[in-house]
């Protein structure tokens, strides 16, 4: 399974940007999609996830500021961000969860697009 991330780069402080990511590769199904973020000298974190249902959980600190949506028939996450603050300036990972055809479960991590909130 392969993760193509796209979107990354620079924005002033209260801009936005958008994050994608598509998977590709052999599979059944996709049960989570999300993004984690992982800033200089910090541990991974969770930033959002979607799950099959379309369930979605986000860390306090990007709630009512960003949002997490997936399209089902491109296999593909997007993560708007809105009023980005210098603090989210990381590492944004794309991240998955798959079955295979024999229900087993994989997890797989995309490479990670840079993120940087900088006047």
């Amino acid at each position: 399974v392969q993760l193509v991330e796209s979107g990354g780069g620079l924005v002033q402080p209260g801009g936005s940007l958008r994050l994608s990511c598509a998977a590709s590769g052999n599979f059944a199904s996709i049960n989570t999609m999300g993004w984690y973020r992982q800033a200089p000298g910090k541990q991974r974190e969770l930033v959002a996830v979607v799950n099959s249902p379309g369930t979605t959980t986000y860390a306090d600190s990007v709630k009512g500021r960003f949002t997490i949506s997936r399209d089902n028939a491109k296999n593909t996450v997007y993560l708007q961000m809105n009023s980005v603050k210098p603090e989210d300036t990381a590492v944004y990972y794309c991240y998955t969860i798959v079955k295979s055809e024999r229900a087993l479960t994989f997890q797989y991590w995309g490479q990670g697009t840079q993120v940087t909130v900088s006047s």
